[in-house]
Formats: structure tokens, C-alpha cells, sequence
């Protein structure tokens, strides 16, 4: 299989047409957040000099009003303001590009390795990602599944949410956004670095995959 062609704001075209969807300021505690329709984003300190992304949604107080109180979910670390700002922009083509599929959130009954699902997500006929209690992942039909590389291929179609969603990302890339298609391409280095070396026609150096590292 071919590697996916990768799309992302880090690319000149899409950073200009992204950034247009972004509003920047700074919070009424002094720390930078960007809007992105209803979704709020702030790069907030941990008080040991580091700094992670935190995000809420349907704030709508104006940006100079916001406090650190007003977000509940931690996205992870990120470096600096212009790491920042770079994700905001991210966020945003990530999010443009979602309006363009045509994904399909339903209810099904249907048993999956982590409990029943509470939710699915269809991506196209045959792609079905599921949501239960704990846990979630993706099934594949039969045919689906049997375009996915026999090395990593689950003999029943399902791949988990953590790690194994970037083999499904990485097999049908056409229907994910480009932010997504990164995080699969990071997430197959780390954990299946074999399968990313076969596909993307290269091995991987000391410090590029913490498995093969390991």
C-alpha cells in the first residue's frame, strides 16, 4: 500500500486558509487561548516551567474573560506559544475538513471486544468506529479488512481506539483529515514500527520509535 499523502496546516496554503477560522488572545489570567467555533483552547502552565493544551467547549465569553477554570480537558504538552498557535491552526483545517466527509454518527446493537456500543461513527460502508463505557475502536467488514497489511491485519476486524485506530488510518487514508493521518503515521512509528518501515520504504533510526528503541 502506498504511504498516505500527508495534508496539514504546517503546509503554507493550508496555514493561511486555516489561521482565517482562529481567534487569538489572551485569557483574563494572562495565558494565551484561541477559539475555533465552540471549541476554546489555552496553553496553561503547570507551574514547573512546562506547559500543556488545555481545551473546553461553548465558552462564550469573550477570550479576555476566560480562566483557567473554564477548561476541563488536558490535550497534552506542548513547547512554547508558537507550538501553540500552530496547533490552534491545526485544529482548525482538521476541523474544515471534517465538514467535507460525510461520516455518519448512529446507534447500533453490536457486541465489540470492549462491551456493547454505545455509539458508532460510520466512516464509509464497511468502517464503523464504536464507543462504549470504557473503551472503543474500529471494525472492519471482511472485504475492509482484508486490505489491510496481513502483518498487522486482526483476524476479526477489530482495532482498537489507542494505538491499533492508525492501522485503519493508515490503510484507508482518503477518509481521514490530514491531522489525523499524522497522528496515525506518529502512532504507527511508535507502536508497529516494522509495519510503518514496509510501508513507508525505509527503516527507522535509533530515537525515531520508542518500541524499536525498546
Amino acid at each position: 500500500m502506498n504511504g498516505a499523502s500527508f495534508t496539514s496546516a504546517t503546509d503554507p496554503v493550508s496555514i493561511s486558509s486555516a489561521a482565517d477560522g482562529v481567534e487569538f488572545g489572551t485569557s483574563a489570567d494572562g495565558f494565551p487561548v484561541a477559539r475555533i467555533g465552540e471549541i476554546l483552547l489555552g496553553l496553561i502552565s503547570n507551574g514547573s516551567g512546562d506547559f500543556f493544551l488545555a481545551s473546553a467547549w461553548r465558552i462564550t465569553k469573550p477570550l479576555a474573560e476566560v480562566r483557567r477554570h473554564h477548561f476541563y480537558r488536558h490535550d497534552g504538552r506542548v513547547k512554547d506559544e508558537a507550538a501553540f498557535r500552530l496547533r490552534a491552526i491545526e485544529t482548525a483545517e482538521h476541523m474544515r475538513e471534517l465538514s467535507a466527509f460525510s461520516r455518519i454518527q448512529t446507534r447500533m446493537s453490536a457486541s465489540t471486544p470492549w462491551g456493547g456500543s454505545q455509539l458508532a461513527t460510520i466512516y464509509a460502508e464497511g468502517i464503523v468506529s464504536h464507543s462504549t463505557s470504557g473503551h472503543g475502536g474500529f471494525h472492519l467488514s471482511p472485504d475492509r479488512n482484508l486490505q489491510v497489511d496481513a502483518s498487522v491485519r486482526s483476524a476479526g476486524g477489530w482495532y482498537e481506539e489507542d494505538s491499533e485506530w492508525a492501522i485503519v488510518a493508515l490503510t484507508f487514508p482518503d477518509l481521514f483529515t490530514g491531522y489525523e493521518r499524522q497522528c496515525a503515521n506518529e502512532a504507527a512509528r511508535n507502536t508497529f514500527p516494522d509495519y510503518w518501515e514496509k510501508l513507508r520504504g525505509r527503516q527507522l533510526s535509533a530515537g525515531e520509535s520508542w518500541l524499536k528503541d525498546r
